[in-house]
């Protein structure tokens, strides 16, 4: 969120139309027609593809190369965990760098870290704790140029726009992903692990020149709050703690944030079938080939739920249906272990999964929206690092129930849990969205 006195009124989407949108340097952002028609979104896209299809490349290149090495699985799953874990404090601790700098200039001076640091991962004969800990380091600066990249959007996209933009992003991510998988297999077997992190690398080069060179207009290449009055977070922080305690009172201070984010989180629960879809093909004696499908089903439905939810559900519904799509995504987890074969699961999985990626589109559409410009840093670092958890606490706890249980209980349990805790988020919407202008798109 990848999700203010009425501090309301103060939810900034932007006074600085990018030039390259046409509008006059005082408009707001662009809020109808396609985001591709913005010249800022449009390099901010293409250099986030880059940047989802080279992860997935160093992903399956470290894993082969910790491997091989090693030859310890255990060794093996602990690099992979390590391309996570560390996003949880980056986007907490260091998401306050977009609030303190240009957030352009962050992205590329992160890009062009992280493209440093994985050349050197690419060393041949690396000692493996110094692999570890640089491979920390890159995941640690991933969170201040996620959170840059996500901050800035709002102020370059406006109304009915930023939706779309929300999601076609969540649509061409895992595009990406299965593509940067796909190619890092290849990769690796054509140049070694060690080559296909070089390609990593350039990925990295590569966003930097696109973020540097694409994006023109001011909110781009401004500080966070410049010529502002005071921003509602008071105070700029002097610390690196006060700044992360400060997010957390951004968005739990107030009621309608705290609402949107507490319902992102939740969704975040809903990627259980993606891990659990192996042992599920298992218990219901099909083969690899089923694996795959169950695995594509979730990703499916998230595309098409998110594509028809900013492109066809008319903007004044998007906000009321909020709870509703929370609501559907889990009711087909819950009765997964009623469904009779592989098909009824296929779709059940890409229907939570159309539900549950429409609903958190919404989400950071409305927590963007409700959030200063000059804080959002600060405050989409705390929505980002509680997505990852849920998402990470989901995927353990889900494992375990499911060696006690079975995939289809476990996945029956957190449906069933997921719908109380949406119906019980139904209780806060009220507050948070009465009297909101703006609410809808």
């Amino acid at each position: 969120m990848a999700r203010r006195r009425d501090p309301y009124r103060m939810a900034v989407t932007g006074r600085g139309r990018s030039a390259a949108s046409g509008g006059p340097p005082d408009a707001g952002p662009p809020t109808s027609g396609s985001p591709f028609r913005v010249a800022d979104f449009r390099a901010l896209w293409s250099a986030e593809m880059l940047s989802a299809a080279g992860d997935q490349v160093a992903r399956v290149a470290l894993t082969v190369l910790v491997l091989e090495r090693t030859g310890s699985v255990a060794w093996s799953a602990t690099i992979y965990a390590l391309t996570f874990l560390p996003a949880l404090a980056g986007g907490l601790l260091l998401g306050q760098l977009a609030d303190r700098f240009p957030r352009r200039l962050v992205m590329v001076l992160t890009d062009l870290a992280r493209a440093g640091l994985v050349g050197v991962m690419a060393l041949p004969g690396l000692p493996l704790p110094v692999l570890c800990a640089l491979l920390v380091v890159v995941v640690l600066l991933g969170g201040p140029h996620h959170v840059a990249r996500s901050a800035v959007l709002p102020d370059l996209l406006g109304g009915a726009l930023l939706t779309r933009g929300i999601a076609l992003r969540q649509v061409s991510v895992q595009v990406a992903q299965v593509v940067g998988f796909g190619g890092g297999g290849l990769l690796v077997a054509l140049l070694t692990p060690s080559g296909a992190l070089l390609v990593d690398a350039a990925t990295f080069v590569l966003s930097a020149a696109v973020v540097g060179f694409g994006m023109r207009s001011r909110w781009a290449a401004r500080r966070a709050g410049a010529g502002e009055g005071p921003a509602e977070g008071g105070a700029e922080p002097r610390t690196w703690l006060e700044g992360a305690r400060s997010g957390l009172s951004l968005v739990f201070g107030h009621p309608r944030r705290r609402y949107l984010v507490l319902v992102a989180w939740l969704v975040g629960i809903y990627v259980l079938p993606e891990a659990l879809a192996a042992a599920y093909a298992v218990a219901i004696g099909a083969g690899p080939a089923a694996t795959g499908l169950l695995m594509a089903a979730d990703p499916a439905g998230s595309a098409l739920g998110a594509l028809l939810f900013a492109f066809v559900l008319p903007a004044r519904f998007r906000e009321r249906w909020i709870v509703p799509l929370a609501v559907g995504a889990a009711v087909p987890l819950a009765v997964t272990p009623l469904a009779p074969g592989l098909w009824s699961a296929v779709g059940l999985w890409a229907t939570s999964g159309a539900c549950a990626t429409a609903c958190l589109v919404q989400a950071q559409a409305g927590f963007a929206r409700a959030t200063p410009t000059a804080v959002r840093g600060r405050a989409t670092g705390v929505a980002a690092s509680g997505l990852i958890g849920s998402q990470g606490a989901a995927v353990l706890l889900g494992g375990v129930l499911a060696q006690w249980t079975g995939p289809a209980v476990a996945l029956g349990v957190f449906g069933v849990a997921g719908l109380f805790l949406a119906l019980g988020a139904s209780r806060l919407a009220g507050d948070a969205v009465r009297g909101v202008p703006g609410a809808a798109g």
